[in-house]
């Protein structure tokens, strides 16, 4: 039994139904460092920007996103800030499928931000879109409009695996590669 988490609603029916079949991750390390992205910087190891766009997003990802700011993760601390602006963004932080209203405001967003710059899809239908499209009203997941570099699948993803994909963009953390499966850092 194979499960593609870039199309899984965590609903967690295939475990149930075959709990001896297959083994599924109890740990946050839920992200994906997409083949060619491009390597952290030593100069954001300390301090990185973020700019989260909802491109359609039902609102439970951006819920765990919340939580993030609050006392309990502290992500201010890490040195990683949202900031209102995409020309002061180092990373675009998409969750929900890109709804063809948002596309635009999407890839307008994407060309306000300096070089170097990621982009970070969150949420399954991030991912892959799923379970909404591709349809006539949503064009799919952030990859259908631009290069996405790390994808954290999960509806919605826990703050911890959220929270390990900024990590590994700072390069305090080490990614699996999603094509051919080793650990780089």
């Amino acid at each position: 039994v194979a499960v593609d988490l870039s199309r899984c609603v965590s609903c967690l029916r295939c475990r149930r139904a075959t709990p001896d079949a297959m083994e599924w991750a109890e740990d946050f390390a839920w992200r994906e460092m997409r083949q060619g992205s491009a390597r952290p910087s030593r100069a954001f190891q300390r301090s990185l920007h973020v700019r989260i766009v909802d491109a359609g997003d039902g609102g439970e990802t951006l819920r765990e996103l919340k939580q993030l700011t609050g006392p309990y993760y502290a992500i201010h601390r890490l040195g990683i800030f949202v900031t209102p602006t995409p020309r002061d963004a180092d990373v675009l932080l998409v969750v929900g499928p890109v709804t063809q209203g948002t596309r635009q405001a999407l890839l307008d967003a994407y060309e306000a931000m300096p070089e170097p710059k990621w982009v970070m899809a969150v949420g399954t239908a991030a991912v892959s879109g799923v379970p909404f499209g591709p349809s006539f009203t949503v064009a799919g997941g952030v990859a259908a409009v631009l290069p996405v570099d790390i994808a954290v699948p999960g509806n919605p993803p826990p703050p911890l695996a959220i929270l390990d994909g900024l990590l590994s963009l700072t390069g305090r953390n080490r990614a699996r590669d999603a094509v051919t499966g080793e650990l780089r850092s």
